[in-house]
């Protein structure tokens, strides 16, 4: 420990691996919220930002690549108008992390704080591992769900993508013509799209499924959730899945689900694709999302992120 009483900082993914030290916490700023990797003055690093009005304090918890091993803790240093924030020198794209969140629990009161329980972070735009319904989830269960949790992975948000002139539609309400459609299930068993991509953004990309979309006369294409979703622990236990999505956990992550893995690709890239393929057809593209269906479901379920 410091003479401050935080934990010594890890920095970037590979440096965090080797178990080199980078420097603490410094104060950061309280916007954008979740973690973006920048510069500070001169410093390159990555910033965190937390929403938690009530907390006590936070943690931020860092982890190596498989987000299997917790390697350090440290405690953000800063709280402006219900935010904790922290800028950690050094870091960079690629870090894995999740929060410890430490108040009062009293769920009567409406305050489940739990620091046994690593959090996700909500503002995720990348996330590692897999919800598998485990009964340590549970808000008054002891158990430290560390090694199991969903953790979020810094990405690099100026990473370049290639919209060409790729713009907005923007159709006229009077003009719409809205089609809702599930990602996997608009091309799961089309016979047009090749296998390797039935069920996958890259899918609903294909000409088949843009040409049979523009001869309905669609000019507004509506999808299901496409948010990184958990399916609910009493369907896992069934061994069945919310298969309409409506379990996120991650709201700025796309599902990986939905991603055909094709080399070069990744999800966020995909879906990328797929938007500006659908733009180039003068289709718009809009998302589902209900905010009051997650994955941590009622007052009984497990403790992932929000809580």
């Amino acid at each position: 420990m410091t003479a401050s009483g935080r934990m010594a900082a890890t920095g970037d993914a590979a440096a965090l691996q080797a178990g080199a030290p980078f420097a603490v916490l410094q104060a950061g700023c309280a916007h954008p919220l979740g973690a973006t990797a920048s510069a500070q003055g001169v410093t390159q690093g990555v910033n965190f930002a937390l929403v938690a009005p009530h907390a006590e304090r936070v943690e931020l918890c860092l982890f190596d690549d498989s987000g299997l091993h917790e390697r350090e803790r440290l405690l953000l240093p800063s709280f402006d108008d219900g935010v904790w924030h922290g800028f950690l020198p050094n870091a960079a794209p690629g870090l894995v992390y999740g929060y410890r969140v430490h108040g009062r629990h009293a769920p009567q009161a409406g305050h489940r704080f739990n620091p046994a329980k690593l959090l996700l972070d909500p503002y995720a735009r990348e996330i590692v591992g897999t919800y598998l319904g485990q009964d340590a989830f549970g808000n008054d269960d002891p158990t430290d769900t560390g090694a199991i949790a969903l953790k979020a992975r810094v990405v690099d948000a100026r990473m370049p993508f290639d919209w060409g002139d790729d713009a907005p539609p923007r159709v006229a309400p009077a003009d719409t013509v809205l089609y809702e459609a599930h990602v996997k299930g608009l091309t799961r068993l089309h016979p047009q799209v090749p296998p390797a991509l039935r069920g996958t953004y890259a899918g609903l990309a294909q000409p088949a499924v843009l040409d049979h979309l523009v001869r309905l006369g669609v000019t507004s294409l509506s999808l299901l959730p496409v948010h990184h979703r958990a399916d609910e622990a009493r369907l896992q236990k069934a061994g069945l899945s919310n298969y309409w999505g409506y379990s996120s956990i991650g709201f700025f992550a796309p599902e990986p689900r939905y991603w055909s893995g094709c080399a070069g690709s990744t999800p966020v890239s995909e879906f990328r694709q797929m938007v500006r393929a659908l733009h180039a057809r003068g289709i718009e593209v809009l998302l589902d999302v209900v905010y009051n269906h997650t994955a941590e479901t009622d007052e009984f379920g497990p403790t992932l992120s929000f809580r």
